[in-house]
């Protein structure tokens, strides 16, 4: 799993609010494109087009909160025999703290990790407030804690075959042999998938069959998002209370005449009684 680009760089005025994150949880199985469909989210936004500083919307990676292993676990890993998808395997108290910061508002430092060597990284990347969140991983959605914490949940619904075919010439590009990534992905990959991140396909408010090849699920996110730069937000809460004092859900606002996707490098300004809280 490749590492997303994060703002690492400059950061807000302290003199203004600090902005309030719509928080984006991206799941799905191992390769079934949740980093793609998020890359493809900041381009259709003109944001990867932004200085890592200026934008508003970035993408954070649960790959980043694996554990510290131990000698012996390590050691288990370099053979392939260590279950890096079972939710053990994460740091979920690191994982739960850094979100609540995000969605606060707050700077804050995420863990740097090698998929090379399985090991967490000295150095940290700086994360500074956006307004929207993007944060993928396979079992994002596992921990009800940090499940709660979404304010929109989206699911990449991607065949099996595609995404073992992905995985393979993925970790093949990593120095490692073919029997042990199909050894690996049959002991641990494929029973995790189907005992730990299938079930939570159920939490999701929208289902990207075929992932980034669905341009019609991802447009319509986009417009989403769109809004909420523009500062619709307070049109679609989850749980927020309309005036009949009942909860509903929209996970997709009716479109504004001031809807439009970002041109790259532009910035939509959002006032702070716009942001999601």
């Amino acid at each position: 799993r490749s590492a997303p680009a994060m703002a690492s760089a400059g950061g807000p005025d302290p003199e203004r609010p600090r902005p309030k994150p719509f928080l984006i949880g991206v799941s799905g199985g191992t390769a079934s494109g949740k980093s793609t469909v998020c890359e493809k989210i900041m381009e259709l936004l003109g944001q990867n087009e932004v200085e890592q500083r200026q934008r508003k919307v970035l993408i954070l990676s649960q790959d980043s909160f694996y554990k510290v292993l131990t000698a012996e676990q390590q050691a288990k890993a370099l053979k392939g025999q260590y279950n890096f998808d079972h939710p053990d395997a994460f740091d979920n108290d690191l994982m739960h703290s850094t979100l609540k910061n995000i969605v606060e508002g707050r700077t804050v430092e995420v863990p740097t990790y090698d998929f090379v060597t399985h090991s967490r990284l000295a150095e940290t990347t700086v994360v500074y407030p956006a307004d929207v969140v993007l944060f993928e991983g396979i079992l994002v959605f596992y921990n009800q804690d940090i499940r709660d914490m979404f304010h929109l949940r989206l699911f990449v619904d991607t065949d099996s075959d595609v995404r073992l075919s992905r995985r393979v010439l993925r970790d093949m590009k990593r120095g490692r042999d073919l029997e042990q990534i199909l050894t690996q992905y049959t002991t641990f990959v494929k029973p995790a998938f189907e005992e730990f991140c299938l079930p939570t396909k159920k939490y999701a408010d929208v289902i990207i069959p075929r992932g980034v090849d669905n341009m019609v699920a991802i447009n319509l996110i986009v417009q989403h998002i769109q809004d909420i730069l523009n500062g619709d937000i307070c049109k679609w809460q989850r749980g927020a209370m309309n005036g009949h004092g009942r909860t509903y859900k929209r996970p997709f606002p009716e479109p504004t005449e001031s809807s439009s996707v970002l041109a790259a490098g532009k910035r939509s300004h959002l006032e702070s009684s716009s942001r999601p809280h």
